[in-house]
Order: C-alpha cells, then structure tokens, then sequence
C-alpha cells in the first residue's frame, strides 16, 4: 500500500494553499507551507486515526482567554493584579495563537500543556510524557507501529531532513522551537521512536530559578556576580538535568548593551535578551555536501565582534576553538557539557580535546586559563532540578587538569 505521506518542495514566495480533506484549514485560516502533504484518501488518517482511534477519547486542549481590561467610569483603568494573566497564562496564549501543521494536532493537549517538558513515542508500546517528575505513560493512547513510522517521516521532513532505512536516526528542530528526533528499525528494536523536546514557554530568569528551588538566594548572588565579573563558565550534567535552562537563565542576566552570539547543533536556547544571535549547525544532504559544523560556526561567529560567545554544547573539536576563542579576550562566555558530577569533567574534556587533537597536558592548560568556573546540575529522581555543585579547573603538580571545589552557597 502507498505511503500516506509525499514530500513535495517547500512553496516559496508565498504560503502553501490549504490541502483537500477533511482537515483542511477553511476560510480564514492560517495557511500552512508544509513540506509534508497528506494525499486526500489519507488525511483523516493522518491527523486523527493515525494516532486517536474511534474508540479512544481525549479531553479538549485547555484553552486560556485573557480577561477583559475594566474601564470603570470610563477611567480606563487596569485591572488589578489579581485578575491580570501570569507569564505562564500569556505564553499559553500565545503558543495557542500560533498556526500548527495538521501532523501535530493529535499532540496539542501535551505540546500546550505548559508543565511539558518532553514527549515519548515507543513505536506500537505507547506515548509518554514528561512534566518535570519523569515520564508517564499516557493509557489512552493508541497506535500501531505502521502510523507511528509515518508520522516520524512526515515529521522529520517538516524540518527539511529525510529518514529511511539508509539514514534510520535524525535529529531537527521544527518552526516554534519543538526538537524532534526519530530512530527507525531495526536501530529501533521496539519500533519507531520519536523524542520530543517541547521548548519552555515560559523563558526562566535566575529569580524564577530561585523560587522554583533549582539555586538558592546565596548561590544566586553568586552567579550573578559571575555574570557582572564576566567569568567563563562551563554549565554541566547529564542530559536532562538543566544545562540548557540554568545557561538560559544566566545570559538573561547579561546587560542589554551586549551582543550575546550562541551556537548549538540544534537551536535551543532563547533567551530574554534583546541582543542575541543564534547561529546553528547544518548536517549535510542527501549527497552528502553542505555540512557546517559547530567548529566551522565557532570561527565565523569571531568574526561577528560578539561580546558573550556561548557553545551550547561542546562534544567534539569544537571545544579546541572555543578554548582558543576564550583563552584571547573574549571573557563572559560559556559552554555546556554533559557529565555525570563535577569529577568526572576532566575525563570528559580530555576525551573532547583528543577529538580535536589536544594532548592532557595542552588541554589542562587551556581549560584552567579560559574557564573561571565549572556549574554541575542535577536531576534527582522525582524530578526536581538544582545546582549541586561548583568548581574551578586547575593544573595538578603532574600536569592534569582537575577540579578545585568552591563552596556552594545554601
């Protein structure tokens, strides 16, 4: 039988017109440029019995509706805090405003749901979801292995990347932030999986870090200070434990006045910052040309003048022109790295600088004269985020690099 899916050219010049089908947009809706369309027999299917059967039933998508400003004798005055929508409120509201393809809708209860953090396709196994205490399975879920391989190619070719069997595992980042990543059989034992990093929408400060108990007030200070002294920073963990968020947190720190250029192999950092350029890597086509890559990035971002360059996560040769770039004159940068305790970061750069070429001893001496200091965060495991450690690199009496303990303010 036919795929349900054909991946046609992205429209350009002007927006796509709306496909056939019961889930077409009508008449006044946004219009879409997929890069996915649905042939007419297989839309329905597609968007609703791909992955929401008649018999299986989900609750309405919660929909927040600011309320009216008051305007009392005609004073036109604002209402009281009391009635004025949180940060969290607008930032639904404004996720909700935005025009979503088709392929997502069966998502939307989860993709709005603003304690989301990530979702779970385990092939035919089912759907999880996880608001920041682990992932839970979602019961009413149902699909079968053939739609959920349906979905993971329509879905990475909405990002401009293919998927099959000669490149079974893909990584892209849709318009509006949401990171999907797709690994087919046999890679795949279970079936097709897809990992959906829902980005925050709701951009922390260090203040909104402090209350939700990930620093305290002390250790705010402190990193505060870090920002103002302009001390490079390296931010680690393991995946999921808020690099990302904690890095965030501090370029929002940083004064409006400065240019803030960041790279990531996949955008996603956003920061509060009026100033901020973001620059992202490219993997190459299908004939294998047009790759560049985070090093490649790192050199032309030097020549953007910026004053904060930050790596959103180092994990090959990268980390040598980064070392480089920090080690001239361009303090108040900082990079993440994953690690599994502020320990074990020596290892682990060592095993980057090998990638690019550096032995133990150069690298010890690059790492101790460009980073001011090491952050360690961790998850624990209901699922609550915070900063467990702080550290500087130095040079052992054998020429190694370590970490030097600070104390972390409680």
């Amino acid at each position: 039988m036919p795929s349900a899916f054909v991946v046609q050219p992205r429209a350009t010049g002007r927006a796509a017109e709306p496909g056939p089908g019961p889930g077409a947009a009508g008449a006044g809706s946004p219009a879409f440029a997929p890069v996915v369309a649905l042939r007419p027999d297989a839309h329905a299917r597609a968007t609703d019995s791909l992955i929401r059967p008649p018999d299986t039933c989900f609750a309405p998508t919660a929909r927040f509706v600011p309320p009216p400003r008051r305007t009392d004798a005609g004073q036109g005055e604002p209402p009281p805090e009391t009635e004025r929508p949180s940060e969290t409120e607008r930032a639904v509201a404004t996720r909700l405003a935005q025009p979503r393809h088709p392929l997502l809708q069966p998502l939307a209860e989860f993709l709005d749901d603003p304690a989301v953090t990530d979702i779970f396709i385990n092939g035919a196994t089912g759907l999880f979801v996880d608001r920041g205490d682990g992932p839970r399975r979602v019961e009413r879920w149902r699909a079968g292995e053939s739609h959920v391989r349906e979905l993971a190619v329509a879905l990475i070719a909405l990002g401009d990347r293919h998927i099959d069997d000669a490149s079974p595992a893909v990584d892209v980042r849709l318009d509006g932030g949401l990171r999907v990543h797709a690994v087919l059989p046999p890679v795949a034992v279970d079936g097709t999986t897809i990992s959906l990093r829902v980005p925050r929408m709701v951009r922390p400060s260090l203040g909104d870090l402090e209350l939700a108990g990930t620093v305290t007030a002390a250790a705010r200070t402190m990193l505060e200070g870090f920002i103002r002294a302009r001390e490079n920073v390296l931010v680690t963990g393991a995946a999921g434990a808020g690099k990302t968020t904690l890095l965030a947190a501090l370029l929002a720190a940083v004064g409006p006045n400065e240019r803030i250029v960041t790279i990531e192999d996949v955008a996603e950092l956003t920061l509060e910052h009026p100033h901020h350029v973001r620059l992202e890597a490219r993997q190459a086509n299908l004939e294998g040309a047009g790759a560049i890559g985070l090093a490649r990035l790192l050199k032309e971002a030097l020549r953007m003048r910026p004053d904060r360059l930050v790596v959103g996560e180092c994990r090959g040769e990268e980390v040598r022109e980064l070392l480089s770039a920090l080690n001239t004159g361009h303090d108040g940068g900082a990079g993440t790295v994953h690690a599994n305790s502020i320990h074990d970061v020596p290892a682990r750069l060592e095993a980057l600088g090998a990638l690019a070429g550096l032995d133990d001893l150069a690298l010890a001496r690059q790492v101790a004269s460009a980073i001011g200091y090491v952050l360690h965060v961790e998850r624990d495991a209901a699922g609550k985020r915070r900063l467990a450690g702080i550290g500087r690199p130095v040079v052992t009496v054998a020429g190694r690099l370590a970490m030097e303990d600070v104390a972390c303010p409680t």
